[in-house]
């Protein structure tokens, strides 16, 4: 029976005890040290809401001195970065519409002719604005530069342009989000996200529920494969994502008014290949884990880099390119592009293709190490 007085010893002792625990739970003890470690490279380096050296596409009908200043300028603002220079319109639309440029600008024929007449001709400037955050600031700094860009250029009789408005017409057309309204990029990408979370923290505890409860062994005396056990554990997540799929896309169409000019049924194809890919993703952390609150740990981990470095929080373009290759191994980076291009730009199979496969990759991979994972537990 121990004493009523407080004993400065037994509290040393439980301390004691307690630093021993954390230490023998290696997992827990890298957590701790891990997570803020993660959480301050991230939000310190990774993370910017002003993202520069922008893709971009010139499509130049006029290959005179105005639009070669003017290219160049660009360049020197530092929030565009010329990728591509489509000899078409139709090239031009599709390399914005597949994701591959975030802006296109277009200099239209005879376009030095009509400036040094004065006839104020156009000069088109296409931005994707399915993330509002990423072109803001570019779309502004282009705004500034039309009353500068050619002053060393109007040299002599063509001084006078330089007075007064600037000598052309600078048009923006903020494409898929005209309103570049935020719900339109956060809705969609929450379906991502929920999915993540939520697929990666359930199949996580599946088989370490089994050994905490005692049932593994029920398992292990089935005359059931690793890869049927494996398929029993996730289809009915399988189920489960769908049927959130469904309410965030109501919510998304009744309460938010979120476009959908995408086909729904590819969607829902895709959406099956993500699933499964965070499905695999969660079944490896519960071979892993030797109890559940590991497992809890393992899906937190895998869920903080995805939330942060797949373009959800903040602009994909506006991070280092170290984090941007990390982000295009997470299938959430992927996924949000996939949904994004479907719903507001009604891509179709041919434009999100090479985020398909990235996501197929990733699923192909997760397996395989989860049935070597599972076969091991077995022994």
């Amino acid at each position: 029976m121990t004493g009523s007085r407080f004993s400065l010893g037994r509290l040393n002792a439980l301390v004691i005890k307690e630093f021993i625990q954390m230490r023998r739970d290696r997992l827990t003890f890298a957590m701790i040290i891990g997570l803020p470690v993660v959480q301050l490279l991230l939000f310190g380096y990774a993370i910017n809401s002003d993202p520069k050296h922008l893709a971009t596409a010139i499509f130049v009908e006029d290959n005179s001195i105005f639009a070669r200043s003017f290219v160049a300028a660009l360049e020197n603002s530092d929030y565009f970065s010329i990728v591509s220079r489509p000899k078409t319109a139709a090239e031009a639309d599709g390399l914005l519409r597949s994701g591959d440029v975030q802006f296109v600008i277009e200099i239209p024929p005879n376009f030095s002719r009509d400036l040094v007449r004065g006839a104020n001709p156009q000069l088109l400037v296409d931005a994707d604005a399915t993330d509002p955050a990423a072109t803001g600031n570019a779309v502004a700094t282009v705004s500034l530069l039309a009353g500068t860009v050619f002053n060393r250029d109007l040299l002599g009789p063509l001084a006078k342009l330089q007075q007064g408005p600037p000598p052309f017409d600078l048009v923006v057309h903020t494409r898929y989000n005209a309103e570049r309204n935020t719900q339109y990029n956060i809705v969609p990408g929450l379906l991502g996200v929920i999915l993540t979370l939520t697929m990666v923290m359930f199949t996580a505890l599946a088989v370490t529920r089994e050994i905490e409860r005692g049932t593994m062994e029920n398992l292990l005396t089935m005359p059931a494969r690793p890869f049927e056990v494996m398929m029993g554990k996730i289809l009915p997540y399988v189920l489960l994502g769908y049927i959130q799929t469904a309410l965030i896309l109501a919510a998304a169409r009744w309460l938010f008014e979120v476009p959908m000019f995408g086909s729904l049924t590819l969607l829902s194809a895709v959406l099956l290949l993500f699933v499964a890919a965070n499905l695999a993703v969660g079944f490896t952390f519960s071979t892993l884990a030797r109890n559940q609150l590991q497992a809890v740990q393992m899906a937190v981990f895998f869920f903080l880099p995805s939330i942060l470095l797949s373009g959800f929080m903040f602009p994909f373009r506006g991070m280092p390119q170290w984090a941007q290759w990390i982000g295009e191994v997470l299938p959430l980076t992927h996924f949000l592009r996939i949904v994004r291009g479907i719903l507001l730009k009604g891509n179709d199979l041919a434009d999100i293709r090479m985020d398909v496969g990235a996501i197929a990759l990733f699923f192909l991979g997760a397996t395989v190490i989860a049935l070597n994972r599972y076969r091991q537990t077995l022994d």
